[in-house]
């Protein structure tokens, strides 16, 4: 066994059984509250208002609880030639643990919403409440929590940018998190990921995908381990879901063993249309994401 696998399974061993049995706190209440402030400041769509004032706003709030923050900035030329001014920020806890955990999400929102039920709707832009904005809001609640208590081990909180621009059989999606994966910093490696995607919706619920389930099986196993402790098996169905084309993917690829956390598209009718506003996003689910997310790292 190399001495990554070893490290691994001790923090397998340590984590499921000490971690996911702790009372841990999370404020789904604000994590809900913040899911409204990113869609009352507009879409989060590359170079808008919108898009600039929630950028500046996610590096202030994490700024107040990590220990250290990362802006990436960089541009992506479309194919229809516009140039999108992306920014992906990262927050680090414990900076210097060689032993690191990943979370992942998405914070932009998709400039039009294409499969919302009325045609003349399709061209406007999404809100964005669950896609982008639930875990965003999560992995914020996550920051502050971290803050009050530190992990056991590094983390890292990855918010990526442009996931939901283009065509996702296109070039022009999956931005934030493929300019990552092709600019890791020197060894990072770290024992595993988590990507949460989708996380806020009354009736979530998560199978295990498919590239996730082929990329990473033994966080598979962690994630649903801790999930069955804390009393979420309903959420977290035991079973094999579908391929998800996902900000995981650029990063499996890359050699990171990420897995995507997300609701099943079909579950959440209000899927890339105009109707996934913050009604449609529930406290008590973020919450119990919360906790779990919590629990892998301590």
């Amino acid at each position: 066994m190399s001495y990554r696998a070893a490290v691994l399974a001790a923090v397998l061993a340590s984590g499921c059984r000490g971690g996911a049995t702790e009372a841990q706190q999370f404020d789904g209440e604000r994590a809900l509250r913040r899911v409204e402030f990113q869609v009352a400041a507009g879409p989060r769509v590359p170079n808008t208002p919108g898009h600039d004032s929630i950028a500046r706003w996610l590096e202030r709030e994490l700024r107040a609880s990590a220990d250290s923050v990362e802006v990436q900035a960089f541009t992506h030329v479309t194919q229809g030639g516009d140039t999108l001014r992306l920014r992906n920020v990262i927050a680090h806890f414990r900076p210097s643990d060689p032993n690191r955990v990943l979370y992942v999400t998405h914070w932009d929102t998709r400039p039009r919403s294409d499969n919302d039920p009325d045609p003349a709707k399709r061209s406007q832009p999404m809100p964005g409440a669950n896609d982008g904005g639930s875990g965003t809001a999560v992995l914020l609640g996550v920051a502050d929590e971290l803050k009050r208590r530190p992990p056991s081990v590094g983390v890292d909180l990855l918010f990526v940018d442009g996931e939901d621009y283009g065509d996702f059989d296109g070039p022009d999606v999956l931005l934030g998190s493929t300019w990552f994966a092709q600019h890791l910093p020197p060894g990072y490696r770290p024992l595993y990921g988590v990507l949460f995607d989708m996380v806020g919706g009354g009736n979530l619920t998560v199978e295990q995908e498919g590239y996730s389930t082929d990329g990473a099986p033994e966080v598979i196993e962690r994630v649903w381990t801790a999930a069955e402790e804390l009393g979420l098996g309903r959420t977290f169905r035991n079973r094999r879901g579908g391929y998800v084309t996902d900000d995981h993917v650029p990063l499996l690829r890359a050699g990171l063993r990420v897995i995507d956390v997300i609701d099943v598209i079909s579950n959440y009718p209000p899927w890339h249309t105009t109707t996934d506003t913050p009604d449609k996003v529930s406290a008590r689910t973020m919450a119990n994401i919360g906790r779990l997310a919590l629990a892998l790292v301590r």
